[in-house]
C-alpha cells in the first residue's frame, strides 16, 4: 500500500476517529486505526467493539492496500510533522514507513485481517434529518444524561421516533431535558432506541452544520451516515422510563426571564452554596428575583434581577448547577420558568420544542 496526502486533511480524520480507541484496550488491534487506500480514497475506521468510526479523505494512492497502525500514536506523529504533504507506504509485515520533508519514521502495524468488521445494516429502518438541528438537539439534552451505571438504560439518550416526531430526553432522576423535533417518516417505522453517552458524544463531534445525517436502525444497533463520516454503536438494551410522568401538570406561575442574566446571576451567587447542600434559592415576588445562596461556615451571596412578574411571592431552591445547565445549552434570549409552587418540580421552556424540570431541593430558613 502507498500513498500521498494532505497533512492536514490526515490529521483531521485521524482526530475525528481517534476518540473512540481506549487508553487500554484488551485487544492490541482495538489500539489501531485501520487504514483502507483505494480509488483515490483513505478510508480510516476505529472500534471499541461498542462503537465505530469510520471517515474517508482524498489522497493520491499510488498502491491500494489496507493494514492498521496505532492510532494515538500516528495522530501524534502526523501533528508533528513539518511539510504540508506525506507519502505513507507499508509492506508486506505491515510496517509503515511515513515520510515528511526531511522527517521519516517507520511505525509497526498488524495486518488488517484481524481487525473486527464494522457490522452491516441492511434490513434498517431509515430517518433523515438536518446534522445542524441533530446536534442542536443532543446540545439540548446531552448534559442531563445519567452516569449511575447501576441505572444503566439512563446512561444515554432515547430516541424516541413517534407520529412524524422525533423526541429526545435524557434524565439522571433528579432532572430531566427533552426536546421534540417534526421529521417526516412513515408509521410503520415507529420505534424508541437508546444512544448511550459515549456514542452521543462522538456523534456531537462529527455533527457539523451543513448536509443531512441519516439515521439507520436495526434490532441491537445504530448507525448515523454523515456522508464522509459514520457512527456505529451498540443500543441500550432496555425500556426508557415513562418521562411523561415526571412532566408537572399546569403551572400556577409562569416567569419570563432573560436567559444571560438569569445565568450569570446564578453563576455569581453560587460561589457561595454550601458544597453540603449545594443549593440556591430563588424569592419571587412582583416585578423581581432575589438569588440566595448562603453557606454557615463559608458566608452568603445574594443578587435581585428587575423581572416581568405579577404573581404571588414563592420561594423555591434548585441546584445551582443543574438550573445553569438547560440556560448554557439553549440559545433562546428568553426562557419561560413554569412553577406550581415550593415542593413541586420547576419546568424551564424554551420555544415550542423544548423543556426541562428540574426537582426542587429543601429550602433553608
Amino acid at each position: 500500500m502507498k500513498f500521498t496526502i494532505s497533512k492536514e486533511e490526515f490529521l483531521d480524520a485521524i482526530q475525528q476517529v481517534q476518540h473512540v480507541v481506549g487508553a487500554r484496550t484488551t485487544l492490541a488491534i482495538l489500539s489501531n486505526v485501520l487504514l483502507r487506500a483505494k480509488d483515490n480514497v483513505l478510508e480510516l475506521t476505529t472500534t471499541d467493539l461498542d462503537v465505530g468510526v469510520s471517515c474517508t479523505v482524498p489522497c493520491e494512492v499510488i498502491e491500494p492496500g489496507a493494514t492498521t497502525l496505532p492510532a494515538r500514536r500516528l495522530a501524534t506523529i502526523i501533528r508533528e510533522l513539518p511539510a504540508q504533504e506525506i507519502e505513507v507506504s507499508v509492506d508486506q509485515k505491515n510496517t509503515a514507513s511515513i515520510r515528511s520533508g526531511p522527517s521519516f519514521f517507520k511505525v509497526l502495524g498488524l495486518s488488517s485481517e484481524e481487525f473486527p468488521a464494522l457490522p452491516q445494516f441492511d434490513e434498517a429502518r431509515d430517518f433523515q434529518i438536518e446534522q445542524s438541528v441533530l446536534r442542536d438537539c443532543l446540545r439540548k439534552t446531552s448534559y442531563a444524561i445519567s452516569t449511575d451505571e447501576t441505572r444503566y438504560v439512563l446512561n444515554g439518550i432515547l430516541f424516541s421516533f413517534k407520529n412524524n416526531n422525533l423526541t429526545m430526553v435524557a434524565t439522571d432522576g433528579r432532572r430531566l431535558a427533552m426536546v421534540e423535533q417534526e421529521i417526516e417518516f412513515p408509521q410503520s417505522q415507529d420505534i424508541d432506541i437508546i444512544v448511550p453517552t459515549k456514542a452521543v458524544n462522538e456523534l456531537a463531534r462529527l455533527l457539523g452544520d451543513q448536509g443531512e445525517v441519516t439515521i439507520r436502525v436495526s434490532n441491537s444497533q445504530v448507525a448515523f451516515d454523515l456522508g464522509d463520516s459514520l457512527l456505529i454503536s451498540k443500543l441500550i438494551d432496555g425500556n426508557y422510563p415513562n418521562y411523561r410522568q415526571v412532566i408537572p401538570g399546569e403551572a400556577k406561575e409562569r416567569i419570563p426571564l432573560e436567559r444571560e442574566g438569569f445565568l450569570k446571576a446564578i453563576s455569581r451567587v453560587s460561589l457561595l452554596a454550601s458544597d453540603k447542600s449545594n443549593s440556591v434559592k430563588f424569592i419571587f415576588t412582583p416585578g423581581s428575583v432575589e438569588i440566595v445562596a448562603s453557606s454557615p461556615d463559608i458566608g452568603e451571596a445574594r443578587e435581585t434581577l428587575a423581572i416581568n412578574y405579577k404573581g404571588a411571592e414563592i420561594t423555591i431552591a434548585f441546584n445551582p448547577e443543574f438550573t445553569m445547565a438547560p440556560l448554557r445549552n439553549i440559545s433562546a434570549d428568553e426562557i419561560y420558568l413554569h412553577l406550581i409552587d415550593e415542593i413541586s418540580p420547576g419546568v424551564v421552556r424554551s420555544g415550542t420544542g423544548f423543556l426541562y424540570v428540574i426537582m426542587p431541593m429543601r429550602v433553608n430558613a
